[in-house]
């Protein structure tokens, strides 16, 4: 190979169009930096961005072939500093490119390309994604406790007095706290952190992660709701029957929420992060 791309390893990109939906395929020279694939939009220093990146926009899974290793992998899209300073590299390794971002006013934009799952003979290793649906389960779990209480207490009836242990307000009130805690705590993280990180390199999850803030603040509304709900029960004074609604309505709400949340960010953060270490 001759040119800007003597000496290099060239990929066949393939990305789904934009507009027709069709698998498309583009012949791109090929980088690795710290075992993760980059490519570069360049065009030839054209003022437009090359088809493959707008595709890639609106749906970052992609096939990459390299002549020794064919890989699904999650465009990302690094911006601003974190952009310049892969740029910056890349032209340290084929100067070509810094030609190409001579020719035009256009910033270049760097991709880099998340492998989904292990290289071939690796073990698959924990991903941050991993980690959000354990916490999932977790909240899941913490939810069913709220609700099999509540159910004990209406199962009582006339005698909930006698037959509701006498600590099972106190048990509800610790469960609440600690769900409706965990629960805003991981919420807030999504929203302050994890949501602008992905909706930044990821810009076709940006509308399913605005619509996942949104329900965060709904679910908040109703969390509130059940927290005073348990803060003011009673057994045998209180009517459970309202309790036991809200419950199931935030049950309902969340598994929506939480399903959707696992279909559509899972496979990015996976490929992006490995799970937290709190060990």
């Amino acid at each position: 190979m001759s040119g800007m791309f003597e000496g290099w390893t060239l990929a066949v990109l393939t990305t789904v169009g934009a507009k027709s939906g069709l698998r498309r395929e583009s012949i791109l020279g090929y980088l690795e930096f710290d075992g993760k694939g980059i490519v570069v939009a360049s065009a030839n220093g054209a003022d437009k961005h090359p088809a493959w990146y707008h595709n890639i926009r609106k749906n970052p899974i992609v096939t990459v072939e390299t002549g020794t290793d064919t890989y699904q992998a999650i465009a990302a899209i690094p911006p601003g500093q974190e952009r310049d300073k892969l740029f910056d590299r890349v032209i340290a390794e084929a100067p070509g490119y810094a030609d190409h971002q001579a020719k035009t006013t256009r910033e270049i934009p760097v991709v880099v390309l998340h492998r989904i799952g292990p290289k071939a003979g690796e073990e698959r290793v924990k991903g941050m994604g991993d980690w959000i649906v354990e916490v999932h389960d977790w909240l899941r779990k913490e939810l069913e406790t709220l609700r099999a209480q509540a159910d004990q207490v209406i199962e009582g009836g006339a005698d909930t007095i006698e037959r509701t242990p006498p600590d099972l307000a106190q048990q509800m009130r610790t469960h609440c706290l600690n769900f409706c805690g965990a629960l805003k705590k991981h919420h807030g993280g999504e929203d302050m952190a994890m949501f602008p990180m992905l909706a930044k390199q990821f810009p076709a999850l940006a509308p399913a992660l605005a619509q996942l803030g949104e329900e965060h603040t709904v679910v908040a509304r109703l969390q509130d709701d059940i927290q005073q709900l348990v803060d003011r029960f009673v057994p045998g004074e209180t009517d459970p029957v309202e309790l036991r609604a809200n419950l199931e309505r935030l049950a309902n709400q969340l598994e929506s929420h939480f399903r959707y949340e696992e279909e559509t960010i899972v496979t990015a953060l996976n490929a992006t992060a490995p799970a937290p270490d709190f060990g």
